[in-house]
């Protein structure tokens, strides 16, 4: 019986579909003017793992993860870079999906962009003007009126006067209240737009507003009502909570039933910034580890806890990810069908229907290496495999994650074979010279029954 931690609820319940079998799902992604970070890292492997599962658990499922390919960031970027704003987040979207792709991550179902529903957008806010939620400032801004929203407030946990308490008022602005929120912005040089309804100085022509856009992808794609809404915690508000109020004020129904939020990352116990210095992208951790090290490192941690990111957690994380290799190195796996009835896969799956609890899950997998460095036995492998690769882990060949790519820079086999020659000759000196050696070149060697076999340090 799956459980998943719901952000309106803040508890967790028992997930029941709104169509039985099937599951739909909804993740805000990425805004494309840059190379992706660390915290788009998680959203793609944690979503990645929960779809993985619910997939395992026998659900179709339907996983939409939006692009934001128009925002004030994208034409700022696409006009300093004295490109279109097409070639800019073309670029920045084949290297999420390079990124993203090296991290194990399946594609979603869907991947919608938001200019490809602008009309969609356009026909929302009037509907939304039409029912009295919205309104059109002097400016040709459209804005939200939050006070025409009774449960504006609900997913974030604060009434909306405690929000406007906090809120600083805007000087010069057109907002009837400092808590509404653009849906429409009137169009400006330099900048692209879209013929719409809404009048104003520019006589309606505009561009859409950030939040309007997954309310519209959402309801084309999945319905109006749906399943599961995912994405950062730091998305809960404003961006979440505005996606409600559009959606629920449009459709006069629920939009979501199970709202999903994975923790921040931090860098060595601070919030990743950019204004701190501590701003990693994918590709700059990527050239110091191994792809399958991050992913093992992003899901060692529940979702919903920070992710501390530093060099040691990092390192940690691959001489685990080390220790679950080295027991499958020299094994032969046998293609089993997951007994869910068996000890150590029951475990699995109750941890992972308990919210997704990976570190839980990620116990059993030791306990199985454990098992199998004693037994030996081809179906304790096949079993280890199985559950890793629900995770998406250990689905590559022991010798590859081990070794690298170190074998083509270094003669490693020809090293070897003159330390047994050594050894053979009783030359302990230069055998022990020739494993200080490889060791200083970050190859460890390991001696057994069978021959002398080496991986990384």
């Amino acid at each position: 019986m799956l459980k998943i931690y719901n952000t309106l609820a803040r508890e967790k319940q028992v997930f029941t579909p709104i169509q039985a079998g099937k599951v739909s799902m909804y993740v805000c992604g990425m805004t494309v003017y840059d190379f992706c970070h660390l915290g788009h890292a998680r959203v793609m492997v944690v979503f990645d793992m929960v779809s993985r599962w619910l997939r395992t658990s026998g659900y179709e499922v339907t996983y939409v993860r939006n692009i934001t390919d128009i925002d004030d960031k994208i034409i700022k970027r696409a006009n300093e870079n004295n490109e279109t704003i097409g070639q800019l987040t073309q670029r920045f979207i084949d290297a999420m999906d390079e990124d993203s792709a090296q991290l194990g991550v399946i594609r979603p179902t869907l991947e919608p962009k938001a200019t490809e529903y602008v009309n969609g957008m356009i026909e929302m806010i009037q509907t939304l003007i039409d029912k009295g939620f919205a309104y059109t400032a002097a400016n040709g801004d459209v804005f939200y009126a939050v006070n025409q929203f009774e449960g504006y407030g609900k997913l974030s946990g604060k009434s909306l006067e405690d929000l406007r308490a906090g809120e600083r008022v805007e000087v010069d602005t057109f907002k009837q209240d400092p808590m509404d929120f653009v849906l429409w912005k009137a169009a400006k040089p330099n900048e692209p737009s879209w013929d719409s309804p809404f009048g104003g100085p520019n006589h309606g022509k505009g561009r859409p507003g950030w939040h309007i856009e997954c309310s519209v992808m959402s309801s084309h794609l999945l319905g109006a009502h749906f399943d599961i809404h995912g994405g950062g915690q730091d998305l809960q508000f404003p961006h979440h909570e505005n996606e409600i109020a559009q959606s629920e004020a449009t459709h006069r129904c629920q939009m979501v039933n199970y709202w999903m939020h994975n923790g921040f990352v931090r860098v060595d116990d601070e919030k990743m910034s950019k204004s701190l210095g501590n701003f990693f992208t994918i590709r700059t951790v990527l050239e110091k580890y191994d792809a399958e090290v991050v992913r093992f490192f992003i899901l060692r941690a529940h979702y919903r806890s920070p992710l501390n990111y530093s060099d040691q957690h990092l390192d940690d994380a691959k001489l685990a990810l080390t220790r679950l290799y080295t027991s499958l190195r020299g094994q032969v796996a046998a293609d089993v069908e997951v007994d869910w009835q068996q000890p150590l896969a029951a475990r699995f799956k109750a941890a992972m229907d308990d919210d997704f609890n990976t570190p839980e899950a990620m116990a059993v997998l030791f306990d199985l290496a454990n098992e199998l460095n004693k037994s030996k036995s081809t179906e304790t492998a096949g079993l280890l495999k199985k559950l890793a690769g629900i995770l998406g882990l250990l689905q590559r060949n022991p010798d590859d994650f081990l070794q690298g790519d170190m074998s083509q820079t270094l003669n490693i086999d020809d090293l070897i074979q003159a330390r047994a020659e050594a050894k053979k000759a009783k030359n302990f000196a230069e055998a022990d010279a020739i494993r200080k050696q490889l060791l200083e070149a970050g190859i460890v060697l390991e001696d057994t029954p069978q021959g002398t076999t080496w991986r990384r340090a």
